[in-house]
């Protein structure tokens, strides 16, 4: 499999395999969300089931001018058990991935974390993977945890570390380049987020986490930018090359995540929570169809 640099040929590699995946959204009623599974149909990336109140996803249907009858729909008016029917379905095989549609997040985590009826194997630890293309980098860029986990302690980390890892392995990518970052490259004492980072970067060297290849702790700069990694002198395989970037807590991978899309111009996204038994599509309610459409195709790309 090519490694994949965008997120149209992604979109061309799944048309091209002609097994298409199944999605099933939970409380799939909105416009957002029929018009972003309206397009993966369209373009071959997989066949979708809405589940939610049948008479909403018509009107959200007519005012998208998508044709309803591309879908399969499981009429469920309301929408705590709708999200517990989807997850049931994904249970039972009748899918083989998970999208919130307008439901709370908080309730579609409920019904993932479920331990009776939810997707969480035993032992399991739920994670946020977002992927970018930045017209600014030269390929995609996997980030964690922006969403899930507020403050990883070092095994979450690990398990971070690995889901990003599997991500960019779905993606074509066969040694994915980890920087774990901190606000600096030098090796500080004094701070945890650079001695967590040396250790988990150890680990990697050592063989005890494998498939990929891994620098910490790295500053954001010389983490994606070879100028200056140059200007600062850094050895490193993954400084100025990294595929995935590995942020010490939730605020940080959050504001860069955020920054990405306020301030940069044509940059485009996706999102989806790792570690259950199948990727779970979770895009803010306010993000855009393309961002949706992304988010479907990098977690039809991550289905085993």
């Amino acid at each position: 499999m090519n490694m994949f640099t965008k997120f149209e040929q992604i979109y061309a590699e799944l048309k091209g395999r002609g097994n298409r995946k199944r999605m099933v959204a939970a409380w799939g009623v909105d416009t957002h969300t029929v018009a972003a599974a309206g397009k993966a149909v369209e373009l071959g990336l997989a066949d979708v089931t809405l589940v939610g109140d049948q008479d909403l996803i018509a009107k959200a249907c007519a005012e998208e001018g998508v044709d309803v009858s591309v879908f399969t729909i499981v009429h469920n008016p309301d929408e705590l058990k709708s999200v517990a029917q989807a997850v049931q379905m994904i249970r039972e095989g009748q899918g083989d991935f998970l999208m919130k549609g307008l439901c709370s997040t908080d309730k579609f985590l409920r019904a993932i974390l479920n331990k009776e009826t939810g997707l969480l194997p035993p032992k399991g630890t739920l994670t946020h993977c977002a992927v970018l293309e930045n017209p600014n980098y030269h390929k995609l860029l996997f980030v964690g945890d922006m969403a899930v986990i507020p403050a990883p302690d070092f095994k979450q980390k690990q398990i971070i570390m690995g889901h990003l890892v599997n991500t960019a392995h779905a993606v074509g990518i066969a040694k994915p380049k980890v920087a774990i970052i901190a606000a600096t490259e030098q090796m500080l004492a004094g701070m945890p987020a650079c001695v967590e980072a040396a250790m988990l970067a150890k680990m990697v060297d050592r063989g005890q986490i494998k498939g990929c290849i891994a620098d910490g702790p790295l500053a954001l700069d010389v983490a994606v930018s070879q100028e200056a990694v140059e200007i600062k002198g850094l050895h490193s395989e993954v400084a100025g090359d990294a595929d995935c970037l590995l942020f010490p807590n939730i605020e940080s991978a959050n504001v860069f995540y955020k920054t990405n899309s306020m301030l940069a111009k044509d940059v485009k996204q996706a999102g989806m929570m790792v570690g259950a038994k199948v990727p779970c599509v979770l895009s803010s309610r306010a993000d855009s169809i393309d961002t949706k459409l992304n988010s479907i195709a990098i977690a039809a790309m991550s289905v085993k």
